[in-house]
């Protein structure tokens, strides 16, 4: 039996129907407060998918990974710590991967003061639509950690974060599809799919890959020897300011309030780190963001439910209750820093070969990588409002556009011939051979 201070100081017991009763009306306090919570954070609409929109989602191309070395990843796995031969290779390998699904590429190299010396470093960042107002990024760093000796200088860094990023460019490849199926549809004036939401309104928001080089300290980790990339990305866009021209600009009711810069038009930052082994466990930071962080429990449940993913034996939840406040030392500190709404996906413990040689292909679970691949898939699509109507609408309203165009087509020529004929019948007047009769109402 529980005894209360203060008011209950007299050391009386309560009943043990009114204090479940007390408790139960606690409980349902603090579930309904973080439901309210959650509400009032939830700044955007989110479009739950139906059962079948999710089954054919996770089976649209890219198909999944046969191997933990399949696909992108056997092209990181490979030690690229920043500065070095192989970084450039990966980014090279980056950037081609981007240059054929159509996306915007900007890089933004430049030069960082490390206890080892300058370094060069150079940001990846890839937009599906630049000249969208606003945006969700997905982030992850693509350096590994620099050791100067061997057989340490060997580290690959598959959780950290090669995996990561193969995830995002499988993302990538999944939805460019999706998008240019939309953007086709909005640009040539189609209906809508939905009477539910507006599609031209939610394409305002576009996707863009941010891709950080310089994550890892090359000595101890410290506010100047750690995140190089993110830190000068993060204060280059909060001094870079949006052109007049901007929503963001037109819709200011004020003229002294802040000029918006880049980082105004992100609505959301996202970032992976330290996945694709068989344990997670992933935690909520930031209030800001617990609802998306409740979306991807919804999402892994589902897809549980429905026999779409492969858990793992002795397998734990990956996504935990317990809301945590503070935060881990990454790339999204110089962008939470500035404002920007944060959500933090990151295994928590780390992974137990974090910084050693075990961190390779060997630690990676094929399991957990597709597991990954079809999470993202449906938590991008929902956030963006993607559905598979988008393919298969497509597709049928092209044909409908060309047999219409046909009927158009038709219906000039018909137009031409009637023209003709009847400026004949004006200049010649009718005659048997005429297709038509002009009626005198003076005879």
């Amino acid at each position: 039996m529980i005894k209360f201070r203060h008011s209950f100081s007299s050391g009386k017991k309560i009943p043990s129907f009114q204090l479940l009763c007390l408790v139960y009306l606690i409980f349902l306090t603090i579930v309904t407060s973080h439901q309210e919570a959650e509400n009032v954070y939830q700044k955007r609409d989110y479009y739950t998918l139906s059962n079948t929109d999710i089954k054919t989602l996770v089976e649209l191309d890219p198909p999944q990974w046969d191997s933990v070395t399949d696909g992108h990843l056997g092209k990181l796995l490979i030690p690229r710590a920043s500065g070095s031969e192989n970084n450039t290779l990966v980014q090279n390998y980056i950037s081609s991967v981007f240059t054929n699904l159509g996306w915007h590429e900007e890089k933004t190299p430049f030069r960082g003061t490390t206890p080892i010396g300058e370094i060069d470093f150079t940001n990846l960042i890839y937009t599906y639509d630049p000249d969208a107002p606003r945006k969700i990024i997905l982030a992850a760093h693509f350096d590994s950690k620099w050791f100067p000796d061997f057989p340490a200088n060997q580290f690959i860094g598959a959780t950290d974060s090669a995996a990561p990023v193969a995830m995002i460019l499988h993302l990538a490849e999944f939805l460019t599809p999706l998008l240019n199926n939309r953007k086709e549809r909005i640009l040539s004036g189609l209906g809508i799919l939905k009477n539910d939401f507006d599609e031209e309104e939610i394409a305002e928001t576009t996707i863009q890959i941010v891709l950080f080089d310089g994550e890892e300290a090359f000595k101890d980790w410290t506010a100047t020897d750690s995140i190089y990339g993110a830190r000068h990305l993060a204060e280059l866009w909060s001094k870079t300011y949006l052109k007049s021209t901007h929503p963001l600009n037109k819709n200011k009711k004020r003229k002294f309030e802040p000029e918006p810069t880049i980082l105004n038009t992100i609505d959301h930052l996202i970032l992976l780190d330290l996945l694709g082994n068989k344990h997670s466990m992933i935690y909520s930071y930031f209030r800001e963001t617990d609802w998306l962080h409740s979306k991807l429990i919804k999402i892994d449940q589902n897809l549980k439910n429905q026999n779409l993913i492969e858990i793992e034996k002795d397998e734990n939840e990956w996504f935990s209750k317990i809301k945590l406040r503070g935060g881990i030392g990454d790339d999204h500190l110089p962008f939470l820093h500035r404002g920007v709404s944060i959500l933090h996906i990151i295994s928590n413990p780390f992974p137990s070969v974090w910084h050693t040689l075990g961190d390779d292909s060997t630690i990676l679970s094929l399991p957990a990588l597709r597991r990954w691949n079809r999470i993202l898939r449906i938590f991008t699509c929902e956030y963006l409002g993607l559905t598979p109507n988008l393919i298969i609408s497509t597709t049928t309203t092209t044909t409908n556009r060309l047999q219409s165009k046909k009927t158009i087509d038709e219906l000039v020529s018909l137009k031409k011939i009637i023209l003709t004929d009847l400026y004949d019948i004006i200049l010649f007047g009718w005659t048997d051979d005429s297709n038509l009769r002009i009626v005198d109402d003076n005879k």
